[in-house]
């Protein structure tokens, strides 16, 4: 899997005229134009990389005599003291690249490192970890991406990916049988549908309506197995709603196909990465 290079320099560009308006002042006054230096980023913890391929874009774009020789890729474990990369290039443009070459490598890896985390916990179940929609706005696409180099699987990127019908959709459309039926009747045949649900009663009324995915939301472990017996196999089911590192080895136990997390990206916490020069 790959981010493609458009999106990624767009927003690595956005980025760094964020960060630096007109001039950094810091280092426009205080390094010479053609001083050189070697650098290299260490981990500070164990954990998942990712983002290594965009952290060292951002240095690529900043200078065009830039190169770097890296020890780790995307998706390898990383443990407390390891090299990851070693580069090279113009002083002033590694510091002013640092922060936001290290805000991507750091918050990537914080993604991954989480998703490998609870892809560990669920191992000798069938169920698989993804992440949902409550992603920061623009960064969207990196952070999905993340959440495959941890061992996760992407949920729906967009609205446009696949129809859920949650409370409001089913309250607004008369109905979990009538809003699946107005659905059928409009949508492509790419396009599955998923239905949200809180107890057995609407757990029945989505497999009569022929969902394709049937979501059990912020139910007990004991309705959650309940439901997936139910269902036996007539649709795929997707846990959600209060899981935590803390529970989600026991929710996986209940038989769902799949357990969503936001907090795999609206909420996690950044890896520590240094960047050190030589």
């Amino acid at each position: 899997m790959t981010l493609n290079r458009f999106y990624l320099d767009e927003l690595i560009k956005k980025a760094i005229s964020e960060d630096i308006n007109y001039i950094d002042v810091s280092t426009d006054y205080l390094i010479p134009e053609n001083q050189r230096n070697d650098a290299y980023f260490v981990a500070k913890a164990d954990g998942v990389l990712c983002g290594l391929d965009a952290a060292m874009r951002t240095f690529e774009l900043l200078d065009e005599t830039f190169f770097y020789t890296a020890y780790k890729k995307d998706g390898d474990k990383v443990a407390k003291g390891d090299i990851i990369v070693e580069f090279s290039g113009k002083t002033s443009s590694l510091l002013k690249g640092e922060r936001t070459a290290l805000n991507l490598i750091q918050h990537m890896s914080g993604i991954a490192t989480m998703t490998n985390k609870a892809v560990e916990l669920c191992k000798g179940t069938k169920a698989a970890v993804t992440d949902t929609r409550k992603t920061l706005p623009g960064l969207r696409a990196l952070q999905k991406y993340a959440v495959v180099c941890g061992g996760g699987k992407n949920h729906r990127y967009n609205l446009s990916d696949g129809a859920m019908l949650k409370d409001n959709h089913i309250d607004a459309g008369g109905g979990i049988l009538k809003a699946v039926a107005a659905l059928r009747e409009k949508l492509g045949h790419m396009v599955k549908i998923e239905v949200e649900t809180r107890d057995l009663g609407e757990v029945k009324e989505a497999v009569t309506a022929g969902a394709d995915i049937i979501m059990l939301d912020n139910m007990t472990n004991e309705q959650m197995a309940e439901c997936v017996e139910y269902i036996g196999g007539r649709a795929k089911t997707e846990a959600s709603g209060s899981i935590t590192l803390e529970n989600i080895a026991d929710v996986a136990k209940t038989g769902v196909d799949i357990i969503s997390l936001g907090a795999l990206t609206h909420s996690v916490k950044a890896f520590d990465i240094s960047m050190k020069m030589k």
